[in-house]
């Protein structure tokens, strides 16, 4: 049973450093955000998915608080996109 968690776990990282190529070589700013919020999010699951393996339920709250840093990261600068300040 591990070892499903294992290719999840190889899988999510290749499909990370995918989204990094979109990040580097995105056409636009737009795009290169919502790959980094993909980075993010599977970031969240694989610290999840570690936890489960090691049995170190700790990593499900840092990945709790890591989602909300993401997640108000990501308004913050879709919200500076669009009206080009935070205020």
């Amino acid at each position: 049973m591990i070892d499903i968690f294992h290719a999840g776990a190889i899988v999510l990282i290749l499909t990370i450093f995918l989204c990094l190529y979109r990040v580097l070589a995105g056409p636009g700013v737009e795009n290169r955000l919502i790959a980094v919020n993909t980075i993010g999010t599977k970031t969240i699951i694989l610290l999840v998915l570690i936890g489960f393996i090691y049995e170190r339920p700790l990593f499900v709250d840092i990945a709790i608080v890591y989602a909300m840093i993401n997640f108000i990261a990501t308004l913050a600068i879709a919200k500076y996109l669009g009206r080009g300040c935070i205020c």
